[in-house]
């Protein structure tokens, strides 16, 4: 009985609601006066996101339908987004960057996936140096390690060729032929992206309970079992994860080509992004390079609805 008599006393002594504090003079009129001390905290990134995020995306957009007309830039209506449609290297530059996508992605995942199980395996001894070694490309500079992929593949007196010759084996012309060029640009991705995408994958690994992998080793399912009917579906939202950020990053392509290539030879390796860039600031045709961006947003958008809808299917909770 008394701890009842007490529970009523407390919530008699709690403030009610706003309206039966009309004075402000309460908990509600406290919360009134801390508003403007809130808003001059929270002003300044505010007024930050809306000039540097929120007035770009909408000057660019608005951009996508202008055009440059006797150093102006005037209305033009859809001709930037009909103009892509016909547009040979914008063409180009989109092969490149679904070569890419299609081909360098799904090849670092697997690897990121099998390096993260190594080394997830209490098998494997220094499985912590292991992991030092493999992430640190990702450290590194994107404009360094594209520089240093640039001296290594050079024909005349790169290290791989110098390699080539001394097992007996001809040099390739890696940077100045179609399909060397590309296979140089996915080679340097791969080594940058794989250890980057194998730490996510391994943190998703670790969280994994060993008490499903002793179940189902009790029922006699082998290590092949184990890994495509237990590991792979508890991974697939971290896979995912991993697809979509690897896709995003695809399609904004940008440092590697540029630096190791410049886009050659014969534009095959201009990415998207690459040539929004040589639109925007060596053609400072703004117009243009404003509607090639929006329609990156709309591949990034696309892709990864399909991702989410298939390989966020089923996930498990």
């Amino acid at each position: 009985m008394s701890s009842s008599v007490d529970r009523v006393s407390r919530r008699a002594a709690v403030p009610g609601p706003e309206q039966d504090d009309p004075a402000g003079t309460g908990t509600s009129g406290r919360r009134r006066r801390q508003l403007p001390s809130g808003w001059i905290f929270v002003g300044p990134a505010a007024v930050f996101f809306a000039i540097f995020f929120a007035y770009p995306i909408i000057a660019s957009f608005i951009m996508s339908f202008q055009t440059r007309e006797a150093g102006e830039m005037v209305f033009a209506g859809i001709d930037n987004y009909a103009r892509l449609a016909g547009d040979p290297i914008f063409r180009r530059a989109l092969f490149n960057t679904m070569l890419v996508l299609f081909v360098q992605v799904p090849v670092m995942l697997v690897l990121a996936m099998l390096l993260a199980v190594m080394l997830n395996s209490s098998l494997i001894k220094a499985r912590g140096t292991f992991r030092v070694i493999y992430f640190l490309p990702a450290l590194v500079s994107l404009v360094a390690y594209a520089i240093v992929f640039r001296i290594l593949l050079n024909t005349d007196a790169g290290l791989v060729n110098q390699f080539l010759g001394a097992v007996g084996l001809p040099e390739v012309d890696w940077l100045n032929r179609g399909w060397n060029a590309r296979f140089a640009m996915i080679a340097s991705m791969t080594w940058r992206w794989t250890g980057f995408n194998m730490v996510i994958l391994l943190a998703g690994l670790q969280g994994i309970s060993q008490d499903v992998y002793e179940a189902a080793r009790t029922d006699g399912a082998g290590p092949v079992d184990i890994f495509f009917r237990i590991t792979l579906p508890l991974m697939r939202p971290i896979i995912l994860f991993c697809a979509v950020l690897s896709t995003i990053g695809t399609l904004q392509l940008f440092d590697e080509p540029f630096v190791l290539t410049g886009g050659g030879p014969s534009n095959a390796t201009l990415t998207l992004v690459l040539y929004l860039y040589q639109q925007a600031f060596q053609s400072l045709n703004f117009g243009y390079a404003s509607a090639i961006a929006y329609v990156i947003v709309l591949f990034v958008g696309i892709l990864s609805f399909l991702q989410f809808k298939f390989l966020g299917r089923g996930d498990v909770t």
